[in-house]
């Protein structure tokens, strides 16, 4: 009897090894579905199979035999490769961090529109080229915003007052408006991440 089945469009997060020389073991958040821990065979010698890469938006023919705990792929089709994060080593640590941010935290049913949204939109600018620590930096803020964590009300009033402004321009301004220097933008970026672990349940 054929296990559930479902197609659905989404992004893959991690990839670990599975155990066995004939599978790779994917992590990938949908839209529709969450987080979703899946199975691709890997193929033999030269066979024509396209890979998955970290960070792809792709759509997925998926099973499960086991009441949706694990997920075999049976067929994808790639929609977008980031092939620019792979640029730099900064680039690809913000790119990882997102990823686990969101693969490490429950994503309510009603949030997963957005956590989508978030993952295309600071993947794409990342790709471009964007500034990796601001895109870090807003998409994190965001994610806690969205959360209702009281990011807003708690954190930033609770900054430095010479911080204030310089966060406020940096969640606020558009990414080709940023000027803020690097040092700046760390110290900023260093001062949420502690807020995160001290004040919150989101694991970075």
């Amino acid at each position: 009897m054929p296990g559930q089945q479902i197609q659905t469009i989404a992004f893959i997060l991690a990839k670990q090894p599975s155990g066995s020389d004939a599978f790779e073991q994917l992590t990938a958040f949908a839209g529709e579905h969450g987080l979703l821990h899946c199975l691709r065979r890997l193929p033999k010698g030269k066979a024509n199979s396209a890979p998955i890469d970290l960070f792809d938006e792709a759509e997925f023919w998926l099973e499960s035999s086991n009441q949706g705990r694990t997920w075999f792929i049976k067929e994808h089709q790639l929609m977008q490769r980031h092939e620019g994060i792979g640029r730099s080593y900064e680039t690809l640590g913000a790119a990882a961090a997102l990823a686990m941010l969101v693969s490490r935290n429950p994503v309510p049913d009603e949030s997963r529109d957005f956590v989508t949204s978030l993952l295309r939109t600071s993947l794409a600018a990342l790709a471009a080229g964007g500034r990796a620590d601001i895109i870090w930096l807003k998409a994190l803020y965001c994610f806690l915003r969205d959360e209702g964590y009281p990011v807003k009300q708690q954190w930033w009033t609770g900054l430095p007052i010479e911080d204030r402004e310089v966060a406020a321009q940096l969640l606020n301004q558009p990414l080709a408006a940023q000027t803020t220097e690097g040092p700046a933008v760390s110290r900023i970026t260093g001062r949420l991440e502690n807020w995160v672990k001290a004040e919150t349940e989101i694991r970075l």
